[in-house]
């Protein structure tokens, strides 16, 4: 079957009998002429009737040329005729017939002599409009070059989906010649592709007329199954001209390029996400833990199916990472891992916290040691064996179906931190280079963040060591006292260091309670505590007066760095069953007495120590027996999201609650008032005085 036959009809069809009208023929209206051998009209069709305008009976009989020619080429045409007939030559061409009207008509015209079964020799004649025929010539001559040089693929098929007719931009679309198409089903020839959804279109177009226009489809090619394709094919039903269904026409541009444009667009759009997203989630706390997990779970799933955070051993410790150690391996910690779902590599990755020792031929290793990221877009065998810890991790990375691996390098401030590992197991695009510029620069921003909060952690350390080491004994019972205290750093490396409190006995069963305050923090604020609180100490043996302590410590203090703190010193003097309070800018007591509401000291506040130049006051209350004093530091109450006021009247609130041990008291009052996140140290101190017989 060529692709000019017309197009095939069913074994059924074929034998029913003739078909309904339409067709070429009857858009040209082909006249025929019968003539005897002395060219007189001995048959005449009625097409002849209505080119010519002569009736059947005005025509029958009479001769031709004497009726549908002009006089001036009469004798032309008998010779013409003639010759066909002595020769058996047929004649073709065109010429000027006279019609019933008048006027002159260009007709094309094909002479043939015929012989009947006595041997008499007749010419037939037939005949169409010039015009008409030069036009459908013309449509046929447009259309055929079109559908031969459009870049847009066409195909032809008919009412049972085979291909009738294929142009050269098809075949270039399926990479199928015209004869691998022709005659065949569209399942039979587009295999590859998926033939439900293709013919389901088509059938669908045949039962309704309705074209389906613009469907967009992807998909490979029959030489090329692994590469993916992308085309918008149009349907549309073809008729006759008395509506009779022919077959179903389709249409196929070739948007590849396009479509590969728009998929790069998209991905960039997402790797920008997907920095934005790591810009304002990696980083939120100076945790290192935080940060490495904060940087996995924005990786996963966007850019792998398993992510593993490792930093060398030595970065926690403070120490300049060391690539190896004398044994040539590389010791890492592993600080964070997320997975898409309940990934099955998850087994292979080291747990969190696990210290691990790498050999020079992991994977790992190797981005750590060059500084540069290791692409695997293939992974075989070999290489699961140098990715996974040992053969149990690489068995598991198989079940998983690891097929593609990506390590980078965290690097921060010239030095290697550790690394970024990332697997690929469900989504079926290998890692490229893209994937590793875009994991290059996630890690980078992650190592800055995991600089910081080792350098943060680092000082926090050293912060809480001084601190520890400045108050490392306990304070002394009092004899007239029972006192319980708590101290909390802050969770902020930046913001350690400058709380303190103690109990000091004085003479004469008197005890000095003192809560201070240094303002600042880190490593400086942790000294300057406890240079003031050795020198309130020394001070409290030579039982001076709470304003007077209050003024050497003022003095003292404007020569540290830094140089301001608030604080309150108090005596109490079971003789007289009072207490002398002093305050340097620190929030007052609260004094809760049996059977009576908790109550704020209403004290003068003072100025900060290390002002200098002011003159302190001193305020005695009454502190009998059962009484309790509780001393706070700012940490305990200040939030940045309540007022002070607020916060006092729920530290009010917790102390009029049912009495209770003072341990206990002290966690309720942590537990209820601090929370994991506060950016400040506390220090509480709670004394009750004994009774007569305590």
């Amino acid at each position: 079957m060529g692709a000019t036959d017309a197009f095939p009809e069913s074994a059924a069809q074929a034998g029913a009998g003739p078909s309904h009208p339409g067709g070429l023929l009857d858009v040209l209206g082909v006249a025929a002429v019968m003539l005897d051998a002395k060219g007189r009209i001995t048959l005449w069709s009625p097409q002849a009737e209505e080119l010519f305008g002569w009736r059947a009976e005005e025509a029958l009989g009479r001769s031709a040329a004497r009726l549908l020619v002009h006089p001036e080429h009469v004798e032309l045409v008998l010779r013409l005729f003639a010759e066909v007939m002595s020769g058996g030559e047929s004649w073709a061409g065109v010429f000027p017939v006279r019609h019933k009207d008048g006027s002159t008509r260009l007709v094309e015209f094909r002479n043939m002599r015929l012989q009947d079964e006595h041997g008499a020799s007749y010419a037939l004649g037939i005949a169409t409009d010039q015009a008409v025929l030069r036009e459908v010539e013309r449509d046929l001559a447009l259309s055929v070059r079109l559908v031969a040089q459009s870049p847009i693929g066409l195909a032809v098929l008919d009412t049972d989906l085979r291909f009738v007719m294929v142009n050269p931009a098809l075949e270039r679309i399926n990479d199928l010649p015209a004869e691998r198409h022709i005659g065949r089903h569209v399942r039979d020839a587009l295999s590859f592709l998926d033939t439900d959804a293709i013919e389901g279109r088509m059938r669908e177009v045949l039962a309704t007329g309705r074209p389906l226009l613009d469907e967009f489809s992807v998909g490979p090619t029959a030489t090329h199954p692994d590469a993916d394709q992308a085309w918008s094919v149009s349907y549309y039903r073809l008729e006759d001209a008395n509506g009779r269904v022919l077959g179903v026409a389709t249409s196929v541009v070739d948007v590849t390029d396009q479509h590969r444009a728009a998929t790069e667009a998209a991905r960039a759009r997402r790797r920008l996400a997907v920095i934005a997203d790591a810009s304002a989630t990696v980083g939120t706390t100076l945790d290192v833990g935080q940060t490495a997990q904060e940087l996995a779970d924005v990786i996963v799933p966007e850019l792998a199916d398993l992510a593993a955070v490792d930093v060398l051993d030595a970065v926690l410790d403070g120490r300049r990472p060391a690539m190896r150690d004398r044994g040539g391996l590389a010791r890492f910690r592993a600080l964070a891992t997320a997975a898409a779902g309940e990934a099955p590599a998850m087994g292979a990755a080291d747990p969190t916290g696990q210290l691990a020792a790498y050999e020079t031929e992991r994977l790992i290793t190797r981005c750590v040691t060059e500084a540069r990221p290791v692409l695997v877009t293939e992974v075989g065998p070999a290489d699961r064996r140098h990715i996974a810890a040992d053969q149990r991790g690489a068995e598991l990375l198989r079940e998983a179906g690891l097929h593609s691996y990506l390590a980078v390098p965290l690097i921060a401030r010239g030095e290697v931190l550790g690394a970024l590992s990332l697997y690929r197991t469900d989504n079926p695009v290998p890692f490229d280079e893209d994937d590793a510029v875009l994991a290059v620069e996630l890690a980078a921003r992650a190592a800055v963040c995991i600089d910081n909060a080792r350098s943060y952690q680092s000082e926090r350390r050293t912060a809480l060591t001084l601190q520890r080491h400045l108050m490392n004994h306990r304070p002394p019972k009092p004899t007239t006292m029972d006192i319980a205290y708590r101290y909390q750093p802050a969770q902020a490396a930046s913001e350690v260091g400058g709380d303190w409190f103690d109990v000091i006995p004085v003479a004469e069963d008197k005890t000095a309670l003192v809560v201070g305050d240094v303002m600042g923090s880190g490593i400086n604020a942790a000294a300057t505590m406890g240079q003031l609180r050795t020198t309130t100490r020394a001070l409290a043996d030579l039982d001076l007066a709470p304003a007077e302590v209050l003024d050497h410590l003022d003095h003292i203090a404007g020569g540290l760095d830094p140089a301001f703190a608030t604080c309150l010193y108090a005596v109490h003097d079971p003789q007289r069953e009072e207490c002398r309070i002093a305050v340097a800018g620190h929030l007052p007591p609260v004094v809760v007495r049996p059977g009576r509401p908790p109550e704020l000291l209403d004290l003068p506040t003072g100025a900060p120590l290390g002002v200098g130049g002011v003159t302190f006051e001193q305020t005695t209350v009454p502190l009998r027996a059962g009484d309790q004093l509780v001393l706070y530091t700012d940490g305990l109450i200040e939030t940045r999201d309540q007022p002070i006021d607020a916060r006092l009247d729920l530290l009010l609130g917790l102390l009029a609650e049912p009495e209770r041990p003072l341990e206990e008291l002290c966690d309720r009052l942590l537990g209820e008032l601090r929370h994991g996140n506060d950016h400040d140290d506390v220090a509480l101190l709670i004394a009750r005085v004994r009774g007569q017989d305590g």
